[in-house]
């Protein structure tokens, strides 16, 4: 499952890209442009992570730390396209919990490199 999901984030990081830059062009401001740029780099970024860890046969925090990882991704990038796309301010103050999602998914994949498992 962990497998689908990282395919869904990176066919979404695909899409809204590409939506961002054809679909959006000339209605963003410099910043809303800004959050659709970050909110796509770190949902790919994390999705090929996610991937990679769906794939390595590992479970337990490995596995874990993906999971945390694509919930991490889609509430982080989820708040700033929300945001890009016109939603209240207010939902900058989310984004840093997706975040904090995506560290703990980095330190666990590292937790369990330095185990050894």
């Amino acid at each position: 499952m962990l497998t689908v999901i990282a395919s869904v984030l990176g066919f979404l990081g695909v899409a809204l890209g590409a939506f961002g830059a054809h679909g959006m062009s000339g209605r963003f401001t410099p910043e809303s442009r800004g959050w659709w740029e970050t909110a796509t780099l770190y949902l790919l970024v994390h999705a090929v992570a996610v991937f990679a860890a769906s794939l390595s046969g590992r479970t337990g925090l490995f596995s874990t730390g993906g999971w945390i990882m694509a919930i991490g991704a889609l509430i982080f990038s989820g708040t700033l396209y929300a945001m890009a796309l016109g939603a209240p301010r207010w939902f900058g103050a989310i984004t840093p919990i997706g975040g904090v999602g995506l560290l703990i998914g980095w330190a666990l994949f590292a937790v369990v490199a330095m185990k050894g498992d």
